[in-house]
């Protein structure tokens, strides 16, 4: 899939904007504070409903414009273009698909858009919170069912936590939710597990070609829980636990993930630069695994590029973006020298001041 056209208004520090992709490499440059990072986290928007900075919904709104709007055109080879939008209006979040208003989840459903940006080597090494979003926008958009699942977890998730906080505690009303909890956590904890297994081979086709030297990738998942019991029995033997601290304290909303390496067992041992580029084999085998399931490749955004990757690298990153037949869109303060001499052709834009001119 990709792009041909995405309008903003009021996002950052773009008032408004109508812009033109080509389905092939689209490279923005310009200063600091130009409004680059901007135009990746609008088409972002239209595939995960937030920011990828992990700015507040209303915090995306241009200063005084109370509200922003995302409009994107999207060419698919499995259907006629597909028109897309997400807008915040008086602090609630509107999404419509055709022109039609539809739950975020629809929206997400028909727009696929991955970015590798300076804050990504969070993915290795921040919070679990970041490696959750990842692991299951991936889940959701292989797996139909997941997100009704999701949603049946939540709302037991909520009701169990509202008991332990209760004055009024009721025994049998908590084990009824446990068990709940327990039912919704299995094909959840399932997806997930399935997920990885069809994602290993793609990390270790990419992470080969960018850190061989760490020789060969394996991803650790954590449920979340212990997974050889049923989790009802579990909440039950942490039950007085969990009222001291007022949540619960195990079940798929802990899951967790990481990479390791031959040569580095533990995250602690990657550089930040091997970090970053462990993050991007992440970002590109979801990529590739994504292509292989729906038929087409996401959209690829990639913000900054130089910053902390050597020039041998980003030649490296680069090659395997120019194997993906996906729309690139890439920003910097000035354009890659590793751009330069490859065959394929690029869509030059210049930002400044949240306006985009076209150069060639």
């Amino acid at each position: 899939m990709h792009l041909r056209h995405l309008r903003i208004e009021n996002l950052r520090l773009i008032e408004a904007l109508d812009l033109e992709l080509s389905p092939g490499w689209n490279v923005f440059t310009g200063a600091n504070g130009a409004g680059k990072t901007s135009l990746l986290e609008a088409a972002f928007l239209l595939s995960h409903g937030r920011s990828f900075r992990g700015a507040g919904r209303d915090a995306l709104s241009r200063l005084g414009s109370g509200g922003y709007t995302v409009y994107g055109e999207l060419a698919k080879r499995s259907s006629s273009p597909v028109h897309v939008g997400i807008a915040r209006v008086g602090g609630r979040t509107e999404t419509r698909l055709n022109r039609e208003p539809v739950p975020i989840g629809e929206l997400m459903r028909h727009t696929a858009v991955l970015c590798f940006e300076p804050g990504s080597h969070e993915l290795i090494a921040g919070p679990s919170e970041g490696r959750r979003r990842f692991l299951d926008w991936g889940v959701f958009h292989v797996e139909h069912s997941f997100l009704a699942e999701w949603r049946r977890y939540q709302r037991a998730l909520r009701q169990r936590n509202a008991l332990l906080r209760s004055t009024s505690f009721d025994p049998d009303s908590m084990a009824a939710w446990d068990r709940e909890l327990s039912l919704a956590a299995e094909p959840l904890t399932l997806m997930r597990r399935a997920y990885f297994d069809a994602l290993q081979p793609h990390l270790g086709a990419t992470s080969h070609e960018l850190l061989s030297e760490l020789g060969e990738p394996r991803i650790q998942f954590q449920p979340g829980f212990d997974a050889d019991r049923p989790l009802d029995e579990l909440l039950a033997v942490q039950r007085d636990r969990d009222r001291a601290r007022g949540h619960t304290g195990s079940g798929p909303h802990r899951a967790d993930w990481s990479v390791v390496f031959e040569a580095a067992p533990r995250r602690e041992h990657l550089s930040r630069g091997q970090e970053k580029l462990c993050a991007f084999a992440c970002t590109m085998a979801q990529a590739r695994l994504y292509a292989d399931r729906a038929g087409e490749w996401p959209v690829i955004g990639i913000d900054d590029l130089a910053a902390e990757v050597d020039a041998e690298h980003q030649r490296r990153m680069l090659d395997v973006l120019a194997t993906t037949g996906a729309q690139i869109l890439v920003t910097g303060t000035e354009p890659l020298p590793a751009l330069s001499g490859r065959d394929h052709a690029l869509t030059m834009f210049h930002v400044e001041q949240g306006r985009v001119t076209r150069l060639l």
